[in-house]
Protein backbone atom coordinates (compact mmCIF):
# COMPACT_ATOMS: atom_id res chain seq x y z
CA UNK A 1 0.00 0.00 0.00
CA UNK A 2 3.14 2.25 -0.13
CA UNK A 3 2.88 5.18 -2.38
CA UNK A 4 5.33 7.64 -3.08
CA UNK A 5 2.99 10.25 -5.11
CA UNK A 6 1.86 13.18 -3.66
CA UNK A 7 -1.66 13.59 -2.09
CA UNK A 8 -3.83 16.77 -1.37
CA UNK A 9 -6.55 17.96 0.66
CA UNK A 10 -7.82 20.62 2.43
CA UNK A 11 -7.03 20.18 6.37
CA UNK A 12 -9.55 22.45 7.68
CA UNK A 13 -13.35 22.06 7.77
CA UNK A 14 -14.81 22.44 4.50
CA UNK A 15 -16.68 26.22 3.79
CA UNK A 16 -15.95 29.95 4.37
CA UNK A 17 -13.36 31.20 6.94
CA UNK A 18 -10.89 33.25 8.34
CA UNK A 19 -8.47 30.46 7.17
CA UNK A 20 -8.15 27.41 5.66
CA UNK A 21 -4.79 24.80 5.12
CA UNK A 22 -4.28 22.71 2.05
CA UNK A 23 -1.96 20.11 2.81
CA UNK A 24 0.14 18.43 0.47
CA UNK A 25 2.11 15.08 1.49
CA UNK A 26 5.01 12.92 -0.82
CA UNK A 27 8.29 12.71 -1.87
CA UNK A 28 7.75 15.97 -4.59
CA UNK A 29 5.18 18.10 -1.93
CA UNK A 30 7.87 20.49 -1.29
CA UNK A 31 8.97 20.89 -5.14
CA UNK A 32 5.38 20.96 -6.10
CA UNK A 33 4.86 23.66 -3.36
CA UNK A 34 7.96 25.47 -4.77
CA UNK A 35 6.56 25.78 -8.56
CA UNK A 36 3.52 27.47 -7.57
CA UNK A 37 5.05 29.58 -4.72
CA UNK A 38 6.05 33.05 -4.86
CA UNK A 39 8.87 34.20 -1.63
CA UNK A 40 8.49 37.89 -0.87
CA UNK A 41 12.21 36.82 0.23
CA UNK A 42 13.10 35.00 -3.09
CA UNK A 43 13.39 31.85 -1.22
CA UNK A 44 13.69 28.71 -3.14
CA UNK A 45 11.04 25.92 -0.62
CA UNK A 46 13.61 23.22 -1.96
CA UNK A 47 16.32 24.76 -0.04
CA UNK A 48 14.79 25.63 3.21
CA UNK A 49 14.85 24.31 6.39
CA UNK A 50 12.23 21.45 8.05
CA UNK A 51 9.51 23.47 10.26
CA UNK A 52 9.73 27.24 8.69
CA UNK A 53 7.56 29.02 7.80
CA UNK A 54 7.44 31.46 4.78
CA UNK A 55 5.09 34.29 3.34
CA UNK A 56 4.30 34.47 0.05
CA UNK A 57 1.92 33.98 -2.67
CA UNK A 58 0.67 31.11 -5.14
CA UNK A 59 0.73 32.04 -8.21
CA UNK A 60 -0.97 30.11 -11.26
CA UNK A 61 1.85 31.80 -14.23
CA UNK A 62 1.63 35.51 -14.02
CA UNK A 63 -1.75 35.33 -12.29
CA UNK A 64 -1.60 35.34 -8.26
CA UNK A 65 -4.51 33.51 -6.86
CA UNK A 66 -3.65 34.45 -2.45
CA UNK A 67 -0.87 35.57 -0.32
CA UNK A 68 -0.05 32.78 1.91
CA UNK A 69 2.05 31.05 4.66
CA UNK A 70 3.56 28.15 3.83
CA UNK A 71 5.07 25.62 6.45
CA UNK A 72 7.84 23.00 5.22
CA UNK A 73 8.49 19.81 7.07
CA UNK A 74 11.26 17.33 5.73
CA UNK A 75 10.69 13.89 6.00
CA UNK A 76 11.16 11.79 8.01
CA UNK A 77 10.49 14.70 10.68
CA UNK A 78 6.88 15.38 9.67
CA UNK A 79 3.39 13.63 10.75
CA UNK A 80 3.36 11.87 7.73
CA UNK A 81 7.05 10.34 7.34
CA UNK A 82 7.21 12.27 3.97
CA UNK A 83 7.94 15.80 2.46
CA UNK A 84 5.03 17.78 3.51
CA UNK A 85 3.82 21.35 2.88
CA UNK A 86 0.92 23.38 4.65
CA UNK A 87 -0.49 26.12 2.91
CA UNK A 88 -2.36 28.81 5.02
CA UNK A 89 -4.65 31.01 2.67
CA UNK A 90 -7.59 32.69 2.94
CA UNK A 91 -11.11 30.67 3.76
CA UNK A 92 -12.51 31.68 0.60
CA UNK A 93 -14.22 28.79 -0.83
CA UNK A 94 -13.04 30.18 -4.17
CA UNK A 95 -9.33 30.35 -3.22
CA UNK A 96 -9.32 26.80 -2.04
CA UNK A 97 -10.66 25.36 -4.79
CA UNK A 98 -8.33 27.65 -7.22
CA UNK A 99 -5.34 26.24 -5.05
CA UNK A 100 -6.02 22.86 -5.22
CA UNK A 101 -7.08 22.78 -8.67
CA UNK A 102 -3.88 24.39 -9.23
CA UNK A 103 -1.78 21.41 -7.75
CA UNK A 104 -3.80 18.99 -9.22
CA UNK A 105 -2.80 19.95 -12.54
CA UNK A 106 0.70 20.31 -10.93
CA UNK A 107 1.00 16.37 -10.06
CA UNK A 108 -1.06 16.43 -7.35
CA UNK A 109 -3.80 14.08 -6.60
CA UNK A 110 -6.57 14.35 -4.20
CA UNK A 111 -6.03 12.09 -0.64
CA UNK A 112 -8.38 9.75 0.20
CA UNK A 113 -9.87 9.73 3.56
CA UNK A 114 -7.53 9.22 6.22
CA UNK A 115 -4.62 8.75 3.57
CA UNK A 116 -2.26 11.40 5.50
CA UNK A 117 -2.17 8.89 8.88
CA UNK A 118 -2.34 5.95 6.66
CA UNK A 119 0.63 7.64 5.46
CA UNK A 120 1.93 8.50 9.07
CA UNK A 121 1.73 4.14 9.94
CA UNK A 122 2.85 3.02 7.30
CA UNK A 123 6.39 4.72 7.77
CA UNK A 124 6.24 4.22 10.89
CA UNK A 125 5.25 7.48 12.59
CA UNK A 126 2.66 5.47 14.78
CA UNK A 127 1.17 2.10 15.52
CA UNK A 128 -2.32 1.17 14.26
CA UNK A 129 -4.54 1.97 17.64
CA UNK A 130 -2.38 5.41 17.75
CA UNK A 131 -3.63 6.34 14.43
CA UNK A 132 -7.08 4.89 15.75
CA UNK A 133 -6.91 7.32 18.65
CA UNK A 134 -6.37 10.39 15.92
CA UNK A 135 -9.95 9.78 14.65
CA UNK A 136 -11.20 9.36 17.95
CA UNK A 137 -9.82 12.59 19.17
CA UNK A 138 -10.69 14.44 16.22
CA UNK A 139 -14.31 13.14 17.01
CA UNK A 140 -14.31 13.04 20.80
CA UNK A 141 -17.03 16.14 22.46
CA UNK A 142 -16.31 15.73 25.80
CA UNK A 143 -13.84 16.04 28.25
CA UNK A 144 -13.70 12.16 29.35
CA UNK A 145 -13.33 10.84 25.31
CA UNK A 146 -10.86 13.53 24.21
CA UNK A 147 -8.69 12.28 27.66
CA UNK A 148 -9.01 8.68 26.70
CA UNK A 149 -8.27 9.47 23.22
CA UNK A 150 -4.85 11.72 24.33
CA UNK A 151 -3.92 9.03 26.18
CA UNK A 152 -4.18 6.45 23.76
CA UNK A 153 -3.07 8.55 21.01
CA UNK A 154 0.43 8.99 23.01
CA UNK A 155 0.97 5.38 23.01
CA UNK A 156 -0.46 3.85 26.32
CA UNK A 157 -2.46 1.30 25.04
CA UNK A 158 0.29 0.00 22.72
CA UNK A 159 2.89 0.46 24.90
CA UNK A 160 1.31 -2.00 27.41
CA UNK A 161 0.44 -4.28 24.59
CA UNK A 162 3.47 -4.27 22.78
CA UNK A 163 5.29 -4.78 26.20
CA UNK A 164 3.09 -8.32 26.92
CA UNK A 165 3.67 -9.48 23.20
CA UNK A 166 7.61 -8.75 23.51
CA UNK A 167 7.91 -10.94 27.15
CA UNK A 168 5.41 -13.48 25.34
CA UNK A 169 7.79 -13.52 22.45
CA UNK A 170 10.51 -14.29 24.23
CA UNK A 171 9.35 -17.41 25.61
CA UNK A 172 7.80 -18.53 22.22
CA UNK A 173 11.05 -18.65 21.03
CA UNK A 174 12.46 -20.55 24.21
CA UNK A 175 9.47 -22.95 23.34
CA UNK A 176 10.15 -22.96 19.26
CA UNK A 177 14.01 -24.24 20.21
CA UNK A 178 12.78 -26.49 21.90
CA UNK A 179 11.39 -28.25 19.34
CA UNK A 180 14.62 -27.87 17.19
CA UNK A 181 16.37 -30.39 19.97
CA UNK A 182 13.00 -32.33 20.90
CA UNK A 183 15.28 -35.12 20.38
CA UNK A 184 17.60 -34.30 23.62
CA UNK A 185 14.58 -34.30 25.38
CA UNK A 186 15.80 -30.23 26.83
CA UNK A 187 13.86 -27.38 28.23
CA UNK A 188 15.31 -24.23 27.64
CA UNK A 189 11.89 -22.01 29.19
CA UNK A 190 11.70 -22.05 32.68
CA UNK A 191 7.82 -23.43 33.33
CA UNK A 192 7.35 -21.94 36.68
CA UNK A 193 8.66 -18.15 35.22
CA UNK A 194 6.22 -19.16 32.28
CA UNK A 195 3.41 -19.66 33.87
CA UNK A 196 4.23 -15.87 36.21
CA UNK A 197 3.77 -14.75 33.00
CA UNK A 198 0.70 -16.21 31.87
CA UNK A 199 -0.93 -15.26 34.86
CA UNK A 200 0.15 -11.31 34.62
CA UNK A 201 -0.73 -11.43 30.78
CA UNK A 202 -4.09 -13.09 31.85
CA UNK A 203 -4.61 -10.42 35.12
CA UNK A 204 -3.90 -6.95 32.16
CA UNK A 205 -6.15 -8.47 29.57
CA UNK A 206 -8.96 -9.03 31.66
CA UNK A 207 -8.50 -5.69 33.04
CA UNK A 208 -7.92 -4.49 29.36
CA UNK A 209 -11.62 -6.39 28.29
CA UNK A 210 -13.35 -5.21 31.47
CA UNK A 211 -12.63 -1.62 30.74
CA UNK A 212 -14.39 -1.78 27.42
CA UNK A 213 -17.74 -1.68 29.24
CA UNK A 214 -17.09 1.78 30.74
CA UNK A 215 -14.51 3.00 27.37
CA UNK A 216 -17.70 2.12 24.92
CA UNK A 217 -20.08 4.16 27.04
CA UNK A 218 -17.65 7.01 27.46
CA UNK A 219 -17.02 7.63 23.84
CA UNK A 220 -20.32 6.90 22.28
CA UNK A 221 -22.36 8.42 25.14
CA UNK A 222 -24.52 7.57 27.69
CA UNK A 223 -28.30 6.35 26.50
CA UNK A 224 -30.15 6.97 29.75
CA UNK A 225 -34.34 6.48 28.72
CA UNK A 226 -36.84 8.51 31.26
CA UNK A 227 -39.93 6.61 31.51
CA UNK A 228 -42.88 6.42 33.25
CA UNK A 229 -46.70 7.10 33.54
CA UNK A 230 -47.95 10.01 31.16
CA UNK A 231 -48.42 13.56 32.51
CA UNK A 232 -45.62 12.61 35.91
CA UNK A 233 -43.43 15.24 34.45
CA UNK A 234 -41.05 13.20 31.70
CA UNK A 235 -40.27 16.12 29.71
CA UNK A 236 -39.87 18.97 32.75
CA UNK A 237 -37.39 16.96 33.68
CA UNK A 238 -35.56 16.46 30.09
CA UNK A 239 -36.31 20.60 30.01
CA UNK A 240 -34.47 20.96 33.45
CA UNK A 241 -31.75 18.64 33.15
CA UNK A 242 -30.76 20.80 29.62
CA UNK A 243 -31.75 23.94 31.59
CA UNK A 244 -33.81 24.64 28.07
CA UNK A 245 -37.34 24.30 26.89
CA UNK A 246 -36.48 21.15 24.27
CA UNK A 247 -39.69 19.16 25.02
CA UNK A 248 -43.30 20.20 25.05
CA UNK A 249 -44.93 20.59 28.22
CA UNK A 250 -48.40 20.62 28.87
CA UNK A 251 -51.09 18.61 31.47
CA UNK A 252 -52.85 16.62 28.78
CA UNK A 253 -51.58 13.45 29.24
CA UNK A 254 -49.88 11.65 26.15
CA UNK A 255 -48.58 14.82 24.72
CA UNK A 256 -44.81 12.90 23.69
CA UNK A 257 -45.78 10.24 20.97
CA UNK A 258 -42.60 10.06 19.80
CA UNK A 259 -38.86 9.95 21.37
CA UNK A 260 -37.40 13.33 22.23
CA UNK A 261 -33.61 12.95 22.77
CA UNK A 262 -30.58 15.31 23.40
CA UNK A 263 -27.26 15.27 24.66
CA UNK A 264 -25.45 16.58 28.29
CA UNK A 265 -22.57 16.49 29.55
CA UNK A 266 -22.11 16.25 33.21
CA UNK A 267 -18.56 16.76 34.66
CA UNK A 268 -17.08 15.53 31.57
CA UNK A 269 -19.24 12.30 30.78
CA UNK A 270 -21.73 12.95 27.78
CA UNK A 271 -25.32 11.21 28.72
CA UNK A 272 -27.89 11.26 25.78
CA UNK A 273 -31.46 11.64 27.44
CA UNK A 274 -34.40 9.88 25.34
CA UNK A 275 -37.63 11.37 26.70
CA UNK A 276 -40.31 8.81 25.76
CA UNK A 277 -44.10 8.60 25.80
CA UNK A 278 -46.12 7.84 28.71
CA UNK A 279 -46.50 3.99 29.39
CA UNK A 280 -50.43 3.39 29.62
CA UNK A 281 -53.24 1.41 27.90
CA UNK A 282 -54.43 3.21 24.53
CA UNK A 283 -56.17 2.97 22.34
CA UNK A 284 -55.16 5.72 20.39
CA UNK A 285 -52.94 4.44 17.61
CA UNK A 286 -50.46 7.26 17.24
CA UNK A 287 -49.69 6.72 20.90
CA UNK A 288 -49.61 3.45 20.97
CA UNK A 289 -46.86 3.31 18.65
CA UNK A 290 -45.12 6.14 20.58
CA UNK A 291 -45.01 3.57 23.71
CA UNK A 292 -43.87 0.64 21.50
CA UNK A 293 -41.16 2.76 20.76
CA UNK A 294 -40.67 3.76 24.81
CA UNK A 295 -39.66 -0.37 25.30
CA UNK A 296 -37.32 -0.05 22.32
CA UNK A 297 -35.71 2.94 24.29
CA UNK A 298 -35.38 0.87 27.40
CA UNK A 299 -33.94 -1.98 25.18
CA UNK A 300 -31.16 0.24 24.19
CA UNK A 301 -30.46 2.35 27.70
CA UNK A 302 -27.83 1.71 29.75
CA UNK A 303 -29.93 3.27 32.30
CA UNK A 304 -33.59 3.56 33.07
CA UNK A 305 -34.90 6.70 35.19
CA UNK A 306 -38.27 5.51 36.32
CA UNK A 307 -40.31 8.93 36.65
CA UNK A 308 -43.17 8.78 38.96
CA UNK A 309 -45.77 11.76 40.54
CA UNK A 310 -46.00 11.72 44.34
CA UNK A 311 -49.03 12.81 44.50
CA UNK A 312 -50.28 9.79 42.68
CA UNK A 313 -48.24 7.38 44.65
CA UNK A 314 -49.67 8.49 47.76
CA UNK A 315 -53.29 7.60 46.71
CA UNK A 316 -52.41 4.27 44.37
CA UNK A 317 -48.68 3.31 45.48
CA UNK A 318 -49.61 -0.85 44.33
CA UNK A 319 -49.89 0.16 40.98
CA UNK A 320 -47.10 2.18 40.92
CA UNK A 321 -44.75 -0.85 42.29
CA UNK A 322 -46.22 -3.10 40.17
CA UNK A 323 -45.39 -1.53 36.89
CA UNK A 324 -41.41 -0.94 38.88
CA UNK A 325 -41.54 -4.54 39.67
CA UNK A 326 -42.63 -5.41 35.64
CA UNK A 327 -39.95 -3.46 33.97
CA UNK A 328 -37.28 -4.64 36.62
CA UNK A 329 -38.01 -8.39 35.86
CA UNK A 330 -38.52 -7.83 32.17
CA UNK A 331 -34.77 -5.80 32.05
CA UNK A 332 -33.34 -7.47 34.95
CA UNK A 333 -29.89 -6.63 33.78
CA UNK A 334 -30.58 -2.65 33.64
CA UNK A 335 -29.67 0.51 36.06
CA UNK A 336 -33.27 1.68 37.39
CA UNK A 337 -33.08 4.62 38.69
CA UNK A 338 -36.45 5.84 40.73
CA UNK A 339 -37.35 9.46 40.99
CA UNK A 340 -40.09 10.45 42.90
CA UNK A 341 -41.47 13.82 41.17
CA UNK A 342 -43.76 17.19 41.96
CA UNK A 343 -41.73 17.20 46.10
CA UNK A 344 -42.52 20.65 46.29
CA UNK A 345 -46.32 19.79 46.61
CA UNK A 346 -45.18 17.17 49.81
CA UNK A 347 -44.50 18.04 53.25
CA UNK A 348 -41.22 16.32 54.71
CA UNK A 349 -43.44 13.83 56.41
CA UNK A 350 -45.53 12.22 53.34
CA UNK A 351 -41.64 12.31 51.60
CA UNK A 352 -40.50 10.05 54.36
CA UNK A 353 -43.72 7.52 54.25
CA UNK A 354 -43.03 7.27 49.93
CA UNK A 355 -39.01 6.40 50.53
CA UNK A 356 -40.13 3.93 53.37
CA UNK A 357 -42.17 2.44 50.74
CA UNK A 358 -39.94 2.44 47.74
CA UNK A 359 -37.37 1.18 49.64
CA UNK A 360 -38.81 -1.96 49.39
CA UNK A 361 -37.98 -2.60 45.57
CA UNK A 362 -34.10 -1.94 46.67
CA UNK A 363 -33.61 0.42 43.91
CA UNK A 364 -31.62 3.59 44.19
CA UNK A 365 -33.57 6.33 44.50
CA UNK A 366 -34.22 10.65 43.93
CA UNK A 367 -36.80 12.91 45.10
CA UNK A 368 -37.01 16.37 42.89
CA UNK A 369 -39.33 18.75 41.66
CA UNK A 370 -38.86 19.13 38.13
CA UNK A 371 -40.52 22.33 37.27
CA UNK A 372 -38.99 24.13 40.18
CA UNK A 373 -36.09 22.64 39.41
CA UNK A 374 -35.14 21.23 43.08
CA UNK A 375 -32.80 18.20 43.21
CA UNK A 376 -31.93 18.37 39.28
CA UNK A 377 -28.32 18.72 40.90
CA UNK A 378 -28.54 15.50 43.05
CA UNK A 379 -29.54 13.74 40.10
CA UNK A 380 -26.75 14.41 37.67
CA UNK A 381 -24.36 13.50 40.66
CA UNK A 382 -26.50 10.44 40.75
CA UNK A 383 -26.67 9.59 37.70
CA UNK A 384 -22.29 9.74 37.65
CA UNK A 385 -22.16 7.70 40.30
CA UNK A 386 -23.58 5.09 37.64
CA UNK A 387 -20.53 5.82 35.57
CA UNK A 388 -16.75 3.97 36.98
CA UNK A 389 -14.82 6.49 36.15
CA UNK A 390 -11.97 5.18 38.68
CA UNK A 391 -9.90 3.65 35.91
CA UNK A 392 -10.33 7.41 33.79
CA UNK A 393 -9.30 9.56 37.05
CA UNK A 394 -6.48 7.03 37.91
CA UNK A 395 -5.44 7.47 33.93
CA UNK A 396 -5.50 4.26 33.10
CA UNK A 397 -5.78 2.39 29.90
CA UNK A 398 -9.21 2.21 29.01
CA UNK A 399 -10.50 0.46 25.51
CA UNK A 400 -13.01 2.12 23.52
CA UNK A 401 -12.89 0.52 20.06
CA UNK A 402 -14.61 -2.53 19.59
CA UNK A 403 -12.17 -4.08 17.19
CA UNK A 404 -9.13 -4.00 20.04
CA UNK A 405 -11.91 -5.40 21.99
CA UNK A 406 -12.48 -8.62 19.86
CA UNK A 407 -9.07 -8.59 19.51
CA UNK A 408 -8.27 -8.68 23.67
CA UNK A 409 -11.00 -11.25 24.11
CA UNK A 410 -9.28 -13.85 21.55
CA UNK A 411 -6.10 -13.22 22.82
CA UNK A 412 -7.20 -14.32 26.10
CA UNK A 413 -8.97 -17.00 24.66
CA UNK A 414 -5.29 -18.27 23.45
CA UNK A 415 -3.70 -17.52 26.36
CA UNK A 416 -5.87 -20.10 28.51
CA UNK A 417 -5.23 -22.62 26.03
CA UNK A 418 -1.66 -22.17 27.03
CA UNK A 419 -2.06 -21.98 31.09
CA UNK A 420 -3.87 -24.75 30.22
CA UNK A 421 -1.72 -26.67 28.14
CA UNK A 422 1.16 -25.83 30.36
CA UNK A 423 -0.46 -27.61 33.90
CA UNK A 424 -1.38 -30.29 31.85
CA UNK A 425 1.88 -30.91 30.31
CA UNK A 426 0.55 -30.29 26.74
CA UNK A 427 3.71 -31.06 24.03
CA UNK A 428 5.32 -28.23 23.15
CA UNK A 429 4.00 -27.69 19.52
CA UNK A 430 0.84 -27.67 19.95
CA UNK A 431 1.15 -25.03 22.49
CA UNK A 432 3.38 -23.13 20.32
CA UNK A 433 0.28 -22.53 18.50
CA UNK A 434 -1.73 -21.21 20.62
CA UNK A 435 1.12 -18.70 21.59
CA UNK A 436 1.44 -18.10 18.15
CA UNK A 437 -2.30 -17.10 17.61
CA UNK A 438 -2.04 -14.78 20.77
CA UNK A 439 0.80 -13.02 19.58
CA UNK A 440 -1.36 -12.71 16.12
CA UNK A 441 -3.98 -10.96 18.09
CA UNK A 442 -1.52 -8.67 19.93
CA UNK A 443 0.08 -7.57 16.61
CA UNK A 444 -3.41 -6.88 15.04
CA UNK A 445 -4.19 -3.85 17.62
CA UNK A 446 -1.02 -2.29 16.88
CA UNK A 447 -1.17 -3.25 13.52
CA UNK A 448 2.23 -5.40 13.20
CA UNK A 449 -0.32 -7.83 11.68
CA UNK A 450 -2.38 -6.04 9.29
CA UNK A 451 -3.72 -6.71 5.82
CA UNK A 452 -5.33 -4.21 2.82
CA UNK A 453 -8.66 -4.88 4.20
CA UNK A 454 -8.46 -3.80 7.61
CA UNK A 455 -6.74 -0.98 6.79
CA UNK A 456 -9.07 0.30 4.44
CA UNK A 457 -12.01 -0.20 6.43
CA UNK A 458 -10.19 1.56 9.02
CA UNK A 459 -9.24 4.85 7.62
CA UNK A 460 -12.36 4.92 5.44
CA UNK A 461 -14.02 6.38 8.57
CA UNK A 462 -11.64 9.44 9.07
CA UNK A 463 -12.49 12.65 7.33
CA UNK A 464 -10.39 13.74 4.24
CA UNK A 465 -7.81 15.78 5.05
CA UNK A 466 -5.93 14.00 8.24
Amino acid sequence: MIQNDSIVALATPSGAGAIAVIRISGEDAITIGHSVFRSVKNKDLRLQKSHTLHLGQIVDGQKMLDEVLVSVFKGPNSYTGENTIEISCHGSTYIQQQIIQLLLRKGCRMADAGEFTLRAFLNGKLDLSQAEAVADLISSDNEASHQIAMQQMRGGFSNEIAKLREELLNFASLIELELDFAEEDVEFADRTQFHELLNRIEFVLKRLIDSFAVGNVIKNGIPVAIVGEPNVGKSTLLNALLNEERAIVSEIAGTTRDTIEDELVISGIGFRFIDTAGIRETADVVESIGIKKTFEKIEQAQLVIYLMDSLKFQVSSGDFVIEIEKIKNKYPLKQILIVANKIDQLNDEEISAIRLQLETLNLKQIFLSAKEKLGVDELKNQLLSFVNTGALRNNETIVTNTRHYDSLLKALDEIQKVKFGLETNLSSDLMALDIKEALYQFGMITGQVTNDELLGNIFANFCIGK
